[in-house]
């Protein structure tokens, strides 16, 4: 004789919505029911797919409404918000060092193309306007 069908019931649902909400995995909500996980995923689908939802739902409006805040808190909020949903990185500087320590002079070449007229045609150099082709700047 094999097992009486499963019937859910109001209680168990929400049971089962919650806690899919805080991450319990599915085998193990399945044991607190004394049910098979393909039965749980079977009777109880819309539970776990909306009880995760409405709970990032829920985290993500209260993160949202710290990171609108005043504090150290809406800080923390706002840099967390922007490297999850708006792919904010963090970036590391490296210096570079010799045997004399730390570099003390940059030096950096800017090449510019030859000026040219509004048909395409290169300036002479007497009418040229603008940067010189190489120009070095120190800093």
């Amino acid at each position: 004789m094999g097992r009486r069908p499963h019937i859910p019931e109001p209680a168990g649902r929400r049971q089962v919505e919650a806690m899919a909400a805080y991450g319990v995995p599915e085998a193990d909500i399945a044991r607190v029911l004394g049910i098979d996980p393909k039965t749980l995923r079977k009777h109880y689908r819309d539970e776990l797919d909306t009880g995760g939802i409405k709970a990032n739902s829920k985290i993500a409006e209260s993160l949202f409404r710290k990171a609108m805040g005043d504090g150290p808190q809406s800080v923390t909020a706002c840099i967390f918000w922007l490297k999850t949903r708006a792919h904010w990185k963090e970036t590391t500087v490296q210096e570079h060092v010799g045997n004399a320590g730390p570099i003390m002079k940059i030096q950096r070449v800017i090449i510019s193309p030859p000026p040219r007229d509004s048909n395409g045609n290169l300036l002479s150099p007497p009418a040229a306007k603008g940067p010189p082709l190489l120009e070095h700047v120190g800093t």
